[in-house]
């Protein structure tokens, strides 16, 4: 009888320790996935005005019309979006988004106001913001959250459809780059478009990438 309560202990404690485990990692992932974000917003795609995404785009309009700092702009451009994530992904994967938008944005506010921009060439910057924006994007669906914004409703589309999230992202994207092209620059639309086919690409690659080790990382961001 002893033994077997000694037994029980183990495993329950095993069980626990592999819960810790694979918490702290997910959210490890999340933070890690939302700060390359921020990053690459603020001191590659930004400084040109080439939004990363829709929310994006709708910040860096808020920022040209009302002067707005881009990331409060980003906040407000995912409020609406995060009321639509509560009602249909649910609690967790909602309160994950807020905390992948939150880190985002508090990234974009300090690089934004703390780092010089050293302007190397619009195409390596964009290179460079589209790679880390898709890496810090797949994370954070590997981790059953968001960047937000636009991501909401091209995850809601691909949950229904099961299509690709990244190709369903470029495509709601697509408009407001559009928009945001007539309002600004017409260049930015063409930037924005190769910025967002290399990291939608990236996106799709690690969300279809197999974990052999980390297979609690699976994408877990289907509706519940």
């Amino acid at each position: 009888m002893e033994i077997e309560c000694d037994n029980t202990k183990s495993i329950y404690w095993g069980l626990l320790s592999l819960t810790m485990k694979k918490l702290l990692l997910t959210y490890f992932c999340l933070l890690f996935g939302a700060a390359l974000q921020g990053m690459s917003m603020s001191l590659f795609l930004f400084p040109h005005s080439i939004p990363s995404g829709g929310a994006a785009g709708l910040a860096i309009l808020m920022n040209h019309w009302f002067h707005l700092s881009l990331g409060f702009s980003l906040w407000l451009a995912n409020i609406v979006f995060l009321v639509f994530a509560l009602k249909y992904f649910g609690y967790t994967w909602t309160f994950r988004t807020i905390l992948s938008v939150a880190t985002t944005s508090t990234v974009v506010s300090i690089l934004t106001a703390q780092v010089p921009h050293l302007h190397v060439h619009i195409l390596l910057d964009m290179a460079a913001g589209a790679l880390f924006f898709g890496i810090g994007g797949g994370l954070l669906i590997r981790a059953g959250a968001s960047s937000g914004g636009m991501v909401i409703p091209a995850l809601m589309i691909a949950s229904y459809k099961r299509w690709s999230p990244g190709k369903v992202m470029m495509g709601i994207n697509l408009f407001i780059f559009l928009f945001t092209a007539l309002v600004i620059d017409y260049k930015i639309v063409v930037y924005a478009i190769v910025c967002q086919f290399f990291s939608t690409n990236i996106i799709d690659f690690i969300y279809e990438l197999k974990f052999q080790q980390l297979t609690f990382l699976s994408a877990n961001w289907r509706r519940r």
